[in-house]
Formats: C-alpha cells, structure tokens, sequence
C-alpha cells in the first residue's frame, strides 16, 4: 500500500474529517516523499490551491498529521521542514540527506547504542541522527 494511502487511512481512523484539502496536503507530501519541503512551501502551495485558506489552519494541520505519524519533521537552517513518512512499519528511523539535490535516504541503522555505551548512568530521553552529504548521483556529477 502506498504511503499516501495509509496516511490517509490514518487520519480517517484518528476521527478528522478526509477534507479535499487535507487529501490535497497528502498528494502534495506524496509528490516529494524522496525530499523534505519547508513549510514555508506547504502554505504556499495550499493557499495557491485555496486562497480562503489560513495559514493557521495549514500549520494546524501539518502539526496534527505530525502527531499521527504521517509526518517527519527537521530544522534545515532555520526553517521547519516537513516529508511524509517514509517507513510506516518502522516509524523510528535515521536519513541521508543530499546537499546538492536534497533526495532523502533511509538509514536502516540506529546508531543509539553506540552512544549509550559511552554514556554509562546516563539516561537519553531522545535522539536524532542525520547524516548530509552528495548522493550517489551527485558525487558523479561532481567528480566530473
């Protein structure tokens, strides 16, 4: 099943109401699921869909698939960045992200343990682990 489809099965079981904008919101995720976008891009791209639209509604609602799982948040700079889910059946998980192209890989690998070995007594109550760098693709072209 695609993730778009199980993100919208998603928030019909939390209860919300399956809006055309929210269905909207989803299909937009869905066509850049290999990448993060800013938020700053969502609002643009769902007022330019409807104009009425609140930022405040949009944001509400980025924040409330954020709270279903639907979507991954991260700080690029200084700007809130959104993707949808990339691995629904393994939700904790880490990335590659590419500087130059910014497509976004999964890593499979969790590296917590590595750092709770060296942190005897310590407790970690979170973590997030990203790595950045030139894809495949662009280490190609750059070495061209």
């Amino acid at each position: 099943m695609s993730a778009s489809l199980i993100a919208i099965e998603r928030i019909k079981a939390s209860g919300m109401r399956m809006t055309k904008q929210r269905r909207d919101l989803v299909d937009y995720l869905a066509a850049h699921a290999d990448s993060y976008v800013t938020v700053t891009q969502v609002d643009k791209h769902m007022r330019g869909q409807y104009p009425g639209l609140s930022h405040d509604t949009i944001y509400r609602n980025v924040k409330e698939f954020e709270q279903l799982g639907i979507l991954e948040t991260d700080v690029q700079g200084e700007q809130a960045t959104v993707k949808l889910q990339c691995d629904f059946q393994h939700p904790h998980h880490h990335h590659f992200i590419c500087q130059r192209c910014h497509r976004v890989q999964e890593i499979q690998m969790c590296p917590l343990g590595y750092f709770e070995t060296q942190l005897k007594g310590a407790k970690i109550e979170s973590h997030n682990f990203e790595l950045y760098g030139l894809c495949a693709d662009c280490a190609k072209l750059a070495a061209k």
